[in-house]
């Protein structure tokens, strides 16, 4: 988390017991109120499998204590999607429930069990294996400046007139601490770039970081393409999921129609994403 600390106070906990780390909490400050880490897409209590219950519950205690020594007035946490857990893992959801945090908000979360049958649309598949016949090709690439400055960056200026949340040498700096976990897939057309994914992977699936096409992508169903060749790549390979990230918009219906239509049409379910909220004093 240290490419961005810059932005957040951080307020990561350690819980030891008899001198052993048992769990971890990326967290970060904000007045009186702790974060389950902002800066982390997913950002729970991190702990082993091999834990108990119990052990979760009298983990949990302590930091909810350690917190109302410090003065702390609200704790926000935000829970794992299922699919990242191979077994249950809705411990500290319940736990915190019973101690009077209420549920803030819910997030959809798209993602593709690739363990099942895939249910990718037949328009898709069928535009799919139109565009197979061209000279367009999927090319994992070790450098991040074609897609970034070339597709990902000028369409969201010219879309949303927003940066991407990582910058290129950010993402660039990523992917040298954790090479075999984040890859970047391009689409290209006659030797020219069209389309991007930003993978993120992890034991048992991958997410979809980033993905963007130019206009003349659009044209040619670039994105699908690309995703579609990585669903088959990735279920290939034995990974239980994809995951394709939340569908959440400032509308009045709290999501984004046409997005939410785009990746169910790619075969994905719906997952929740919760966030709770506890007040401590």
């Amino acid at each position: 988390m240290e490419y961005h600390k810059d932005r957040f106070e951080d307020f990561s906990l350690l819980v030891f017991e008899d001198e052993k780390l048992r769990a971890i909490l990326p967290a970060n400050k904000q007045g009186k109120s702790i974060h389950s880490h902002q800066g982390l897409t997913y950002g729970g209590l991190v702990f082993s499998s091999k834990l108990k219950a119990e052990k979760v519950e009298s983990i949990l205690d302590e930091i909810l204590f350690f917190l109302k020594e410090n003065r702390i007035e609200t704790f926000y946490y935000k829970s794992v999607p299922d699919f990242y857990f191979k077994e249950g893992n809705k411990e500290v959801d319940f736990f915190l429930f019973r101690r009077g945090a209420i549920l803030e908000r819910k997030e959809m979360n798209l993602a593709i069990n690739l363990s099942t049958n895939l249910k990718i649309s037949k328009s898709k598949l069928k535009h799919f294996r139109r565009i197979e016949n061209l000279d367009l090709h999927m090319l994992e690439e070790e450098d991040f400046n074609p897609f970034w400055e070339k597709i990902l960056q000028p369409r969201l200026l010219e879309k949303f007139g927003v940066k991407p949340v990582h910058s290129k040498q950010e993402m660039t700096y990523l992917k040298s601490q954790v090479p075999q976990n984040i890859k970047q897939f391009s689409a290209y057309l006659n030797g020219e770039i069209i389309a991007g994914v930003t993978i993120f992977e992890t034991i048992n699936g991958v997410k979809s970081q980033y993905g963007a096409t130019s206009k003349k992508g659009e044209k040619f169903r670039a994105l699908d393409f690309l995703f579609i060749n990585l669903i088959y790549k990735y279920k290939q390979e034995g990974k239980c999921f994809f995951d394709m990230g939340i569908v959440d918009d400032e509308n009045e219906v709290g999501y984004n129609l046409g997005l939410l239509k785009q990746k169910e049409e790619l075969g994905c379910s719906v997952y929740n994403q919760d966030f709770f909220k506890i007040n401590l004093l």
